[in-house]
This record gives C-alpha cells, sequence and structure tokens, in this order.
C-alpha cells in the first residue's frame, strides 16, 4: 500500500526523512544484530546453481516485521478501508508495533549483559517473525480486496418531492336558477269536419276545401288523412260530373 501523506500548507514533509533515518538504523541494527544471536546469518539460498549468491537471513526481521507494520497502520488510518480490513489491521499494526519494541528491548538488554546467544525462547519467537508476517500480510492484503469488492455502491439521493402546490379553494356553486316559464304549446289542430257519409260528397268537401283546380292525387291524400279512401280517377269522375250539369246550364 502507497501511503499518501496529507498536502497541507506549511507542513512540509522533509522532517519526516530526518525522523525516520535514525530510526531506520536503529531499527536495522537491533534487528540485525538479534538475528545473529537468534542464528539467523549467511546462507547461499541458491546451492548448486548461484553457490556465490550469499544473503545474511537476518535482514530479512527489520525488512518484515517492520514493513507490515507500516503496512498495518496505513491501512488501519486509510479512510475508504473496509470496516473487517480495519479491524484486523488495526490490532496487526498495533501488534506488529509491540513485538518490534520487544526486539529492540530483547537486543539492547543481551548487547549490554554482553551475551552472544540469545535464550530458547526468544531463539523460537524470533524464528517465527518471518512466518507470521507473511500470512498477516496476505491475510490483510485479501481482506483489503474482499471488502471493496463486497461493499454496494451508495443509491443514488432521490430527490426530494416538490412541496404539493396550494389547492384554490372550491368555488360557491351557483344556486340553480327558477325554471323558466315553460312555452306556449302550440294549438292543437281542430279536429277536421265530418266529412259526409257517401264518398261523392266527401270527395266535394275536399274540393271546397282545397280549392276546384286541386290535383286528384292531392285529393286523395287529403281524404286519406282523414280515413276515406278513394282513388285519383274517382276524383276525376266526381269532378266530371258536377261540371256537366254546370255546362248544360250555360248552354241554355
Amino acid at each position: 500500500m502507497r501511503l499518501r501523506l496529507p498536502q497541507r500548507p506549511g507542513l512540509p514533509h522533509w522532517p519526516l526523512y530526518l525522523i525516520g533515518a535514525p530510526a531506520a538504523v536503529a531499527i536495522w541494527s537491533g534487528w540485525v544484530g538479534l538475528g545473529g544471536m537468534c542464528g539467523f546469518g549467511p546462507v547461499r539460498i541458491l546451492p548448486g546453481i548461484a553457490s556465490g549468491l550469499v544473503v545474511n537471513t537476518a535482514i530479512t526481521l527489520p525488512v518484515g516485521v517492520e514493513a507490515y507494520g507500516a503496512y498495518a497502520l496505513g491501512a488501519w488510518l486509510e479512510p475508504g478501508t473496509p470496516e473487517r480490513a480495519r479491524r484486523f489491521a488495526r490490532w496487526s499494526a498495533l501488534g506488529a508495533l509491540a513485538l518490534g519494541m520487544a526486539g529492540q528491548i530483547i537486543f539492547h538488554i543481551l548487547t549490554a549483559l554482553h551475551v552472544s546467544h540469545a535464550p530458547g525462547a526468544v531463539v523460537s519467537l524470533v524464528s517465527c517473525m518471518p512466518v507470521v508476517t507473511l500470512g498477516f500480510g496476505v491475510a490483510l492484503a485479501h481482506l483489503m480486496r474482499s471488502g471493496h469488492a463486497a461493499e454496494p455502491e451508495p443509491a443514488a439521493a432521490l430527490p426530494e418531492p416538490a412541496p404539493a402546490a396550494a389547492l384554490p379553494e372550491p368555488e360557491p356553486e351557483p344556486e340553480p336558477e327558477p325554471p323558466s316559464a315553460l312555452p306556449e304549446l302550440a294549438p292543437e289542430p281542430e279536429p277536421a269536419a265530418a266529412l259526409p257519409a257517401s264518398k261523392a260528397d266527401a270527395v266535394r268537401s275536399a274540393l271546397r276545401a282545397l280549392g276546384p283546380g286541386t290535383a286528384p292525387a292531392a285529393v286523395v291524400q287529403w281524404l286519406a288523412e282523414r280515413g276515406v279512401q278513394t282513388s285519383p280517377q274517382y276524383v276525376r269522375d266526381v269532378r266530371t260530373r258536377d261540371r256537366a250539369p254546370a255546362n248544360g246550364s250555360a248552354r241554355t
């Protein structure tokens, strides 16, 4: 994990190098010296392949323990760290720092007492430290990765509903107007005068009512409306018979 230093005006970073440099020298020398008392020393790591490649395994103690302490401390203080990973990083960082302080105390006590070989309990503890720091580092990296993958994305905030507009007061319903006077009904047609019993007389009455020159079809319709059935030819015959006496009297 890359530690990001806060960018604040008036707080330069260069004092951190002055603080860290002597601490790194003291921690490095203490762990390397304790490692030599516990059996750590030069080892050919590739025998038969690169026999000349020799590494002093005592350097694995300061690199592993202190590097993991810084890594866990950064994960603990990182704002975006998942909660499970943050708890693990907090306790493991405190444990790594406490273990580092214990190693420095043990080394300086043994050196002050001019002891060249550490007791068996110290050797057992120091021998397990590389394995423990490796396991803690892998576990913390896994928690960091799985925690970020499992955390759901925050749901978008729903917009607050706009306040409902005040409803207009209902207007009073207009009072119903009194019903206007009903229009006067047209007078019913007077019933037609009773027609004579004779059909010829009925035709004559129709001719007097409609006019002598009315077409026979109109006379037939007029009579049918009054319940008298006749034909245009009958109307002509009646009109002819009525005109015959008139014509004879005119000749005389």
